[in-house]
């Protein structure tokens, strides 16, 4: 059955074979998974280079009744989930460490990487495409004007890099941006040694004024009891590395402050 392509969903259909066979021999089994969530197949692009592995175990969630009933037809074997992943307990989808992969509708691709940061006790490894400029936030370093609080946030948690760019000519519809497969890679850190909840607090008051010193970005951020140390007041929020957020969060009075 022919499956229509929906703006409202953001879906653009991967046509580019070459590109699909990448972005799957892109999964590196990092942290030891077999189940690997496949998010939003649409016509089975990457999901026909995945449902023959046999080293792993795959399961896709699908928001469109109309991608699932094709991939029920074309697949009748494979493992669909009509829904949201936004919203799912991904405790429904094995018990050990996970894969997330996709080719992401770029209207909730940056609330997919916050999914998977909420749960980064279990996803090691995420492969996905991604409009290239959000794609270059999450991966970029300090000293980037594209570093900024989903660059941090995610790179608390997650080993980030770009794999490469793909053009719109390989989408049904193409988009009018240029794409990037990127791959996030959990790292060591099990837990920051500070609050959490502070550091995103931290983070994002430091980036709401990204062009000013952090001494004038912070001098109004009530849990910097001591104000903000010299080694980083005349700097700015764009040149802190992750540790230095992890620092400053550390001379933050409690989470209730």
């Amino acid at each position: 059955m022919q499956v229509r392509a929906k703006k409202h969903l953001g879906q653009h259909f991967l046509k580019d074979e070459e590109i699909a066979l990448r972005i799957t021999e892109a999964l590196t089994h990092h942290g030891g998974y077999r189940d690997v969530i496949e998010v939003g197949p649409g016509t089975g692009a990457l999901t026909k280079h995945l449902i023959g592995r046999t080293d792993i175990d795959l399961t896709c969630v699908e928001l469109d009744r109309e991608s699932v009933a094709h991939l029920h037809a074309t697949w009748p074997e494979l493992r669909v989930m009509q829904g949201d992943l936004l919203g799912m307990d991904l405790s429904r989808v094995g018990d050990g460490p996970l894969a997330v992969i996709g080719n992401f509708p770029y209207n909730i691709s940056t609330q997919i990487v916050f999914k998977v940061l909420e749960n980064r006790d279990r996803v090691t490894e995420l492969v996905g495409m991604f409009q290239k400029e959000v794609a270059d936030r999450l991966c970029a370093g300090p000293g980037s004007r594209t570093y900024g609080i989903t660059s941090v946030l995610s790179q608390v948690w997650y080993d980030m890099e770009v794999l490469f760019l793909v053009e719109p000519d390989s989408f049904i519809p193409p988009p009018k941006v240029r794409s990037a497969v990127i791959r996030m890679r959990r790292n060591e850190r099990l837990h920051p040694p500070c609050d959490e909840k502070m550091l995103f607090r931290v983070v994002k008051a430091a980036f709401s004024q990204r062009r000013k010193t952090l001494h004038n970005a912070l001098k109004a951020f009530a849990p910097l009891k001591d104000g903000v140390p010299a080694e980083y007041a005349r700097q700015r929020a764009e040149q802190l590395s992750v540790g230095d957020f992890i620092t400053l969060t550390q001379l933050c009075a409690g989470p209730d402050a």
